[in-house]
């Protein structure tokens, strides 16, 4: 007895193979990547309007000019360090840490030289610290 085959119609593409390629990639791809949140920094600067504040009687003013050179009380320093400053700082203020610092910077002075005055007024132990600034609607300074 002869059966007849029955023929097959290989009419279509078997797409199942490619399918779980696809997804294996897919899988694959979320896998390995990285998502990274790129984060900017939005600050609103708060603006003030106020007094000035009563000037003490004895204070240690670092004046720091366009270049980044420093003058402690109208004295200018010829060592233009950390250490430098800090022994003018000492020789000047003595012993009295509770002296009131006002760093005052040109717009253009590097930003290098206003931290090395800061820095230079903590190691010494100096607690007021201020900055001198001006006021935008005027042209008059304001600390």
């Amino acid at each position: 007895m002869k059966f007849k085959r029955q023929r097959m119609d290989d009419s279509g593409v078997n797409l199942t193979p490619l399918i779980d390629v696809v997804f294996l990639l897919l899988i694959f791809f979320m896998v390995s990547t990285t998502f990274t949140k790129e984060s900017r920094l939005n600050l609103e600067l708060p603006s003030a309007q106020g007094d000035i504040a009563p000037q003490e009687t004895k204070v240690l003013e670092v004046v720091i000019d366009a270049q980044g050179r420093y003058r402690l009380n109208e004295h200018a320093l010829v060592d233009h360090t950390v250490q430098g400053l800090m022994a003018g700082m000492r020789e000047i203020a003595g012993d009295d840490t509770e002296l009131p610092v006002i760093i005052t910077a040109d717009a253009k002075s590097p930003h290098q030289s206003v931290i090395t005055a800061m820095d230079a007024a903590g190691r010494l132990g100096f607690a007021k610290l201020s900055l001198t600034t001006q006021d935008p609607d005027s042209s008059t300074p304001a600390n």
